[in-house]
């Protein structure tokens, strides 16, 4: 079966003001976001991608572009099962503000027990992403081939929670997972079990220095806005 490449999108202006965006219109990559996304062509040389699928969101759509600039004739497709969790009434608030919700300590130490105000629980996020992964699997294998590789732009909690799948993890161990904006995470999938090969590789370890402002123990919902 395919290798999945999964792509989270570049730093969003989001990502940058704290705001929790959800499926906030208008949300497009910062300045950093955008240079991120324009080395990804590059970091992506060595494979031969297939195919691109992308949630349909503005920032995971800029995070593409490059390389569909880069590539001329890579076919393209939006899917809204990888779109990011509805977070309904959270949407658009800030995160600092978000953070003294009862609700925040289920979605940290219980996700498969949080649903959002307005929105979906964290169980049916999981649910349609993994769904169309198998089905991208099955289609990308049907017209490429058992070795084909092919690239899923999406988010964080939604990258997230589809390694927590092929790990074979609870749902409620996902929060232990981190992958900053445009980190690559490799997954290859077999007939009996997924492989992950890659996990947030940014080829950066900045993200890893010491802060001036301690991070905390909570995993950022959204998945964070990476190194300062």
């Amino acid at each position: 079966m395919p290798t999945l490449i999964l792509v989270r999108h570049g730093r969003s202006t989001a990502n940058t003001a704290g705001l929790l965006a959800g499926w906030t219109p208008g949300v497009a990559l910062d300045e950093r976001g955008t240079a991120q996304a324009a080395a990804l062509p590059g970091r992506l040389a060595a494979l031969p991608v297939s195919e691109v699928v992308t949630s349909p969101l503005q920032r995971c759509m800029e995070t593409v572009q490059p390389l569909l600039d880069a590539r001329p004739g890579l076919r393209v497709h939006t899917d809204d099962r990888i779109g990011e969790c509805h977070y309904g009434d959270w949407s658009g608030r800030k995160l600092a503000e978000l953070k003294d919700e009862p609700l925040m300590e289920v979605v940290q130490a219980h996700p498969s027990a949080a649903a959002f105000p307005g929105g979906e629980s964290m169980r049916a996020m999981q649910t349609r992403a993994a769904e169309a992964v198998r089905e991208w699997n099955a289609r990308v294998e049907r017209d490429h081939g058992a070795d084909a590789v092919y690239v899923m732009c999406s988010h964080g909690d939604i990258i997230k929670s589809l390694v927590a799948d092929a790990l074979g993890l609870h749902l409620d161990l996902f929060q232990r997972i981190s992958v900053e904006p445009c980190s690559v995470t490799a997954i290859r999938y077999t007939r009996l079990r997924p492989f992950l090969v890659r996990l947030g590789d940014t080829g950066d370890f900045a993200s890893l220095a010491p802060r001036e402002e301690p991070t905390g123990e909570d995993a950022p919902v959204g998945g964070g806005a990476g190194a300062p």
